[in-house]
């Protein structure tokens, strides 16, 4: 599956891409685990990974291996969650803060981080999920998750004037990071200086 935003990169001329993934899906072209990226050292210039660090079991390795396979000012692009509740079921396993997805990436100079997904769908997704507790068979979840859906859809337009204060930091759903390789790794002081939010 496409991930937002990638249908102008994916049909740019003079851009190849190869698209991986852990099981085979109609775009996947290698079939791979990002723990060990079947590639030599320095072989791609960007790396792009949306919807992915939340569902592997050391999103630390993953990071390591990126910077590997990177060429020198090579760019990383993740996308991943803060504040969402388990989705893939028992292949989700880790969520960031935006400080956290920066220290993930700390051996790479941030050229921009930002919210992707604000605090408005982060409350519609926990309300949902809260009403989803009390269904005990799979057809009350689909009749209260279509509920949910209409109740709440509209706490997501919330995000776009949200998504510019520094407090939404501490209350969005997902996070963006786009960073440059670098021959030096940032330290947590360096990390903790940079936090932006409401505290």
């Amino acid at each position: 599956m496409l991930g937002a935003g990638l249908s102008q990169l994916v049909d740019a001329p003079g851009i190849e891409l190869i698209e991986t993934d852990v099981a085979i899906e109609p775009r996947t072209q290698l079939v791979c685990d990002a723990h060990q990226i079947p590639f030599q050292d320095e072989t791609f210039d960007a790396v792009i990974v949306q919807a992915v660090l939340e569902h592997v079991v050391d999103p630390f390795q993953c990071a390591a291996e990126i910077h590997r396979v990177l060429g020198p000012g090579g760019f990383v692009y993740a996308d991943t969650p803060f504040m969402q509740q388990v989705h893939a079921g028992a292949y989700d396993f880790t969520r960031f803060t935006r400080l956290g997805h920066r220290r993930l990436f700390r051996r790479f100079e941030e050229v921009e981080s930002g919210i992707t997904v604000g605090p408005g769908s982060a409350l519609a997704w926990s309300l949902r999920y809260f009403l989803l507790s009390f269904c005990r068979t799979q057809r009350a979840r689909r009749v209260v998750g279509a509920f949910a859906r209409l109740a709440f859809f509209w706490l997501k337009y919330w995000d776009r004037l949200l998504a510019r204060r520094p407090a939404a930091c501490d209350a969005a759903s997902a996070f963006y990071f786009l960073g440059r390789k670098s021959n030096r790794t940032f330290s947590d002081r360096e990390l903790i200086d940079s936090y932006v939010g409401g505290f």
